[in-house]
């Protein structure tokens, strides 16, 4: 009964996704909700998820020459009225500290929405000539934003990220580290996560308040929305010249200096929830998974089982995997569906009968294929298997976005695949923001990127019919 309740307690995803969501955050025990209206805890489950990408998005940061640094949470309103862009785009979601104590501030401050701010003013006296250039730094810390509406990781009023921000001498070394550090992305989400994304740059109605351009990871999940997984800014001179950043070049003239801006969040777990899961809960890739290997000891309470599971456990932690043994008193059945709900790659279950065989049953949590293992081949199977997942996973999710990207030529075709089906939709656009807002307010569709690889559907564009000049993906967006 017990293990039946346990399942029962997911919502399919057929019948409401957002529910089975939420049933799944719930109940691999990921979050909670807090006192604190819009805010969540984090538990052991999902900041464990958290620390592992942290640690290998900021190895892949340092490969790259970036430093980490740490910049105060308050911003002054003056600091962050100097960008008039910046702070209308904002505006809306600041959140103010009025009081010290007891004391009225002279000025008030803002909770970080995002630090532009704080880095300008830090970098105007902190460089000075192109010797001191580039300034390659980033920092890992929370932000708050007051949204309205709010959803675990994918949504919250503080959430936890990276922000990367930089300065250098040249436009062109500016713009070669805004792509860079798009495709340290995309890589990642592709080899860590499982997730294949689409990389290209946003329409100026979308892109950051104070850019000139801002580019973009877009992941499809399973219902076939979007969900906007990292963003790399070009800001050009712009704060630069708000802020009175300059530099003296090897000519001894003034310069201002060429600014970038990138972040990944929290919320990228929700991608790997939405693209990953199933009706029985999570499923983790393993090179992200915070344990790789449950091993379920069978009968636990005979003589020599704990020992053994002991024993396994130890040598493939030695192997350098991630094990876990679960040896509470639950029922097999229950501890089979709680691995299920929590996502664990690999299931080893070990009894009585399988050490006198010497051998042991593995199950895939991605396929639920069960497989006889002898004992002394434990290692090297695990050491086969766990790649083996991490590929398929992103072999199936590659599939999932190719079966879901659809291409419209005429505005029929376009209005009927949204009415009709979920996923992406390639199709030209005038570039024109008038035509772009009309599509959103009419079909409540965005864009979410012009692709690097650009094609030539068509020579109108698909809504208002003007000459083309972008071939865009539209879609529903998380």
């Amino acid at each position: 009964m017990a293990d039946k309740k346990l399942v029962e307690a997911i919502t399919s995803m057929s019948e409401d996704f957002a529910q089975w969501y939420t049933d799944v955050v719930k109940k691999a025990e990921l979050i909670d909700y807090s006192n604190v209206k819009g805010c969540m805890v984090i538990k052991p489950a999902g900041y464990a998820l958290w620390e592992n990408i942290q640690r290998e998005l900021d190895r892949r940061f340092k490969e790259t020459g970036v430093e980490n640094v740490y910049m105060p949470m308050f911003i002054p309103e003056s600091l962050l009225q100097r960008e008039k862009d910046h702070v209308e785009g904002f505006a809306p979601e600041v959140a103010w500290v009025t009081h010290g104590g007891l004391n009225p501030l002279q000025e008030r401050m803002c909770v970080r929405p995002t630090s532009e701010t704080l880095f300008c003013d830090f970098y105007k006296g902190d460089i000075q000539s192109y010797r001191d250039l580039p300034k390659v730094y980033n920092q890992w810390c929370s932000v708050v934003r007051w949204e309205k509406e709010t959803r675990p990781f994918l949504r919250s009023r503080e959430f936890l990220w990276q922000e990367g921000h930089t300065a250098h001498a040249t436009e062109e070394e500016a713009v070669a580290r805004t792509e860079q550090m798009l495709n340290v992305y995309a890589d990642f989400c592709a080899e860590v996560l499982a997730i294949p994304v689409v990389k290209g740059r946003k329409t100026d109605k979308e892109k950051f308040a104070g850019a000139v351009a801002t580019y973009t990871i877009e992941a499809l999940m399973h219902d076939g929305k979007a969900l906007q997984s990292g963003t790399s800014h070009n800001f050009g001179t712009g704060f630069a010249e708000a802020f009175g950043i300059q530099y003296t070049d090897k000519d001894n003239k003034l310069q201002y200096v060429h600014q970038t801006s990138w972040g990944v969040s929290t919320r990228i777990i929700g991608a790997i929830i939405m693209v990953h899961g199933d009706d029985s809960g999570l499923v983790l890739p393993p090179a992200i998974a915070p344990t790789q290997v449950m091993i379920v000891p069978i009968m636990q309470k005979k003589e020599g089982v704990l020992e053994k599971a002991a024993e396994l456990k130890s040598e493939l932690i030695n192997a350098g995997f991630r094990v876990k043994v679960d040896d509470s008193d639950k029922s097999p059945g229950f501890k089979f569906s709680e691995q299920e709900m929590r996502g664990i790659p690999l299931r080893v279950e070990v009894g009585p009968k399988d050490i006198e065989a010497g051998k042991c049953i593995i199950c895939r949590r991605d396929t639920r294929e069960k497989i006889e293992v002898a004992l002394s081949d434990l290692n090297d199977t695990i050491a086969k298997l766990l790649p083996q997942i991490q590929s398929d996973m992103l072999e199936r999710a590659k599939a999932h976005l190719a079966e879901h990207t659809y291409e419209a030529k005429t505005r029929e075709e376009f209005e009927q695949v949204f009415a009709e089906k979920s996923g992406f939709v390639k199709a030209m656009w005038c570039g024109e923001r008038e035509c772009e807002e009309k599509i959103k307010e009419e079909m409540s569709v965005t864009s979410r990127c012009m692709p690097f690889e650009q094609e030539c559907l068509s020579e109108n564009c698909v809504y208002c019919g003007k000459p083309a000049k972008k071939m865009v993906y539209w879609g529903r967006a998380y």
